[in-house]
Parts: C-alpha cells; sequence; structure tokens
C-alpha cells in the first residue's frame, strides 16, 4: 500500500503539481485518500489521449470503468500499479470516478461542445464528480456544493487548456467567441461564489475537498475581465500569487 501512495504521489506530482500541492497543504491524515483518489482521475483523464484512435482511446477509459466498477460491487481489487491505493477509498468515491471516466468518452472523439449547457453537463459529470468524491473521503457531506464548486474550478481548468485543446481541436465550444467566453466566465465565478458560500457552513473537511480548486476564482475572473488572455494562455498567476492563494485556502479550512 505505501508503494502504491508513493506512486500516486509521484504521478500527481508529475502530471497535475497543482492538485498534488493542494493534497500536500492538506491535514497530513486526509493526505492517502486524497493522493489515490487524484491519481486515479488523473490516469483517467489521460487515457483518452494516450491514442489519436478515437476506439483505441475508449477501449482505455472503458478498462478503467470495467476495473472501478468491479472494485465497487465485487471488492475486485484494480489490476494497476496504483490499484492497492484504491482500495480504501469508500464506494461512493468509487462511483464519483466511474461518473468522471464515462464522461470522458467525450474526450475520445474530440467534438465540440454544442452549447454552454452541454459544457456544463461535462464539467460537472468530470471535475464536480471529482469534487465530490473527494468530499465522499471523508463523509463530508455538502455534495450538491462540492459538485458546484467542482464544476466550476473545472471551467477554469478548461479556460486555461483551451488554447491547446483548440489546436488539437478538440473539446471547444462551438462558435465561442471572446464575448461568449467571457460570460461563460462570469457565469462560472457567479456558481463557484455560490458554492463557496454554502461551504462556509460546512465541515471543514468539506473544505478541505475543495482545496483543490483554490486558483479558480482568479482564472475565472481575469477570463471575464480580459477574454483575450485566454488564447494568449495568460489566466495564471504568478508563482508567488498561487502561493499565498493556495494558503489563504488552507487557513480556511
Amino acid at each position: 500500500m505505501s508503494e502504491a501512495l508513493s506512486l500516486c504521489a509521484e504521478r500527481l506530482s508529475a502530471g497535475d503539481p497543482d492538485r498534488f500541492a493542494a493534497v500536500m497543504a492538506a491535514p497530513p491524515a486526509d493526505r492517502p485518500a486524497l493522493f489515490a483518489l487524484y491519481a486515479a482521475n488523473l490516469a483517467i483523464a489521460q487515457a483518452p489521449w494516450a491514442s489519436a484512435e478515437p476506439l483505441v482511446a475508449e477501449m482505455r477509459v472503458q478498462w478503467w470503468i470495467d476495473a472501478l466498477v468491479a472494485q465497487s460491487k465485487q471488492g475486485k481489487p484494480i489490476p494497476h500499479e496504483i490499484g492497492p491505493a484504491l482500495q480504501a477509498l469508500p464506494e461512493e468515491a468509487l462511483r464519483g470516478l466511474i461518473t468522471a471516466a464515462e464522461a470522458r468518452r467525450a474526450d475520445c472523439h474530440g467534438e465540440a461542445f454544442a452549447d454552454e449547457t452541454r459544457l456544463w453537463d461535462y464539467l460537472d459529470a468530470t471535475s464536480g464528480a471529482v469534487f465530490a468524491a473527494a468530499g465522499a473521503c471523508f463523509d463530508a457531506g455538502f455534495e450538491a456544493a462540492l459538485h458546484g464548486y467542482g464544476a466550476a474550478a473545472g471551467l477554469a481548468n478548461w479556460l486555461i487548456a483551451l488554447p491547446e485543446l483548440t489546436a488539437r481541436g478538440r473539446l471547444t465550444l462551438a462558435g465561442a467567441d471572446l464575448a461568449r467566453l467571457a460570460a461563460l466566465a462570469r457565469e462560472g465565478e457567479v456558481r463557484l461564489m455560490a458554492a463557496q458560500a454554502a461551504l462556509r457552513s460546512a465541515p471543514s473537511a468539506a473544505r478541505v475537498a475543495a482545496l483543490s480548486g483554490w486558483q479558480a476564482v482568479g482564472v475565472l475572473r481575469r477570463a471575464a475581465a480580459a477574454p483575450e488572455r485566454i488564447a494568449e494562455g495568460a489566466l495564471r498567476s504568478s508563482e508567488f500569487a498561487r502561493r499565498l492563494g493556495l494558503l489563504r485556502a488552507r487557513l480556511a479550512v
């Protein structure tokens, strides 16, 4: 188990350093579950991009779905290097990963989202489900607030990734111009603030589950105020500002 957890931490540090930093800001007792959950989410998110052939990519995603269902329903260990670390995750967290994996089928084909509603559905089923799964690891409750917070944080990450997605011709928003993207960012901020307000009355475990979204509000505000920064890949704040933002988020737990 310790070897699998160490591997989860290594994979997360290399593939999702911002989320790794959020886990390291969490209380030590909470880190094993978060490392396992986020490393599995990273592996699932990377699966559709491992092949340019949609059917092959979808087979990789389906492998994760089948493995997670087998563990959730039958208690079968996942035959993967990080599999032993996932055995400690509760069934509700596994269901969240399954939901995210099912939604990742869209990544395999990469078609543009027809409208904002389709995009929000995708963000809720991917990022929103993972935030709620993090809360489930600690029986934190407030699932709806975590779902909403996670979807808005997912929008921030989607906007950061949009230049690369556009270059690859995958998972963009059909017909979106700067005005639509700015309006989308404003809607994301409204949703984020509403979820954040609900989480203020939540137990600290729920706020720990939301820690990985600490950068979202700044990203969304920058995108709304200056949407040209999206195409420029200039939505991230400085390293100092990111570290300060994470510190503030940690103190609010």
